[in-house]
């Protein structure tokens, strides 16, 4: 039997009917794994290569895309970017890829084309050590990692041109999203100061971890043994291959340690992590500078940063969505519960939460999705759109 949706009345506002699972991916398990079995055809890569200069000499590569009917024939011109092409743009989405993921990731691609048919353009960044970024960058991304973050949204808000610049964080990419909006609302702006533009004009986050604790405890249930695993040789590829001797340099930022043979992670016994919390505990804590796993989980899980903002009825800066599945295997719904029982009391329309009956994790293949975009897509797509309102 078909389960019903919760009820929600925000895919109704935004012209979508409640999600309903499509045959045969019945189950949160199938709808989770739906691209890996059954990937989108998408078209070829046609980004443009946009680096991003960190500090160090470290560089992050994220791929730009001007929306499809702006930008068909830019093969025959010059490669440099067409800020012409960006200015008549309805807005930049900045699509970030989740936990092993990268620009390339199936979800991201599919929501970009998605995106830029309807007169989007889209930023979709490698985080340090991803994909194309593996070989500009030492070390590997964490949940918080806004000196990474900042500069990059930094170069994406000069990207846009004058137009708005939104953001859609899948899984992990979510919450790395809102740890740089949490951070860069909390140091504010000095009096004598014109104001600073947001990070973002808008976020909305697919799946996406607000409590790590929960995340690593319901990743490392039994039946979850193949999911983790799966994800952990996805890490261990990722750190296996770093490019760069580093020097120990505690609290300043994701360097190797003194002790760490670059570019061996197995050397470290990285290879014999048996959980995603072990991995963490060995590579992402220590070269982030944080003391211990639990001190990374706690200051990296953006829930009660949040809980305590709608508590004091202060503004979820940018306006924001968050999508979940109840039945998410790898991240429990129980944060975004949370979440949206404190925005229920705050009666915020800058912020929305959509919590589904079914899912699974980034999963929203429904019965009346077209072949070449899932439900959440065009829910996401629908909420970006009327944050910009009609294209021109």
């Amino acid at each position: 039997m078909k389960r019903p949706a919760l009820e929600s009345p925000l895919a109704a506002q935004l012209g979508l009917p409640p999600f309903r699972e499509r045959f045969p991916w019945w189950g949160a398990d199938l709808q989770t794994l739906h691209d890996t079995l059954r990937p989108a055809e998408l078209a070829p890569e046609q980004g443009q290569p946009v680096l991003t200069d960190l500090d160090q000499g470290d560089r992050l590569l994220s791929m730009l895309d001007l929306p499809q009917a702006l930008g068909s024939d830019r093969a025959s011109g010059p490669p440099e970017i067409a800020s012409d092409a960006l200015d008549r743009a309805r807005a930049l989405v900045v699509v970030l890829h989740g936990l092993g993921g990268s620009s390339q990731a199936i979800g991201v691609r599919r929501l970009a084309q998605l995106l830029q048919r309807n007169g989007f353009a889209v930023l979709r960044p490698n985080l340090r050590g991803a994909g194309p970024s593996r070989p500009l960058a030492r070390g590997s991304y964490a949940a918080q990692c806004n000196r990474d973050l900042l500069p990059l949204l930094a170069q994406a808000r000069r990207l846009a041109a004058g137009r708005p610049l939104l953001a859609v964080g899948l899984s992990l990419g979510g919450t790395v999203l809102l740890n740089g909006c949490l951070a860069q609302d909390s140091i504010g702006s000095p009096a004598s100061s014109p104001p600073a533009l947001p990070l973002l004009d808008g976020l909305a986050c697919v799946s996406s971890p607000l409590d790590l604790v929960a995340c690593s405890a319901q990743i490392d249930q039994p039946r979850n043994r193949l999911y983790q695993r799966w994800l952990l040789q996805r890490l261990h590829r990722q750190i296996q291959h770093d490019p760069f001797d580093a020097l120990e340099r505690p609290h300043t930022g994701p360097e190797l340690s003194a002790q760490e043979p670059p570019g061996r992670g197995t050397a470290l016994g990285v290879g014999q992590a048996a959980t995603i919390r072990s991995f963490d505990a060995q590579i992402t804590a220590p070269r982030w500078g944080y003391d211990s796993v639990d001190a990374y989980y706690a200051e990296a899980s953006p829930l009660r940063r949040l809980l305590l903002r709608a508590q004091a009825r202060k503004p979820l800066l940018p306006a924001s969505l968050w999508l979940h599945a109840s039945d998410d295997p790898w991240v429990p719904v129980c944060g975004t519960q949370g979440l949206a029982a404190a925005l229920a009391n705050q009666q915020s329309p800058a912020a929305s939460v959509l919590i589904t009956a079914c899912g699974g994790h980034n999963g929203f293949h429904g019965h009346s999705d077209p072949r070449w975009a899932s439900w959440s897509d065009r829910l996401v797509l629908a909420w970006l759109g009327q944050l910009v309102g009609r294209p021109d």
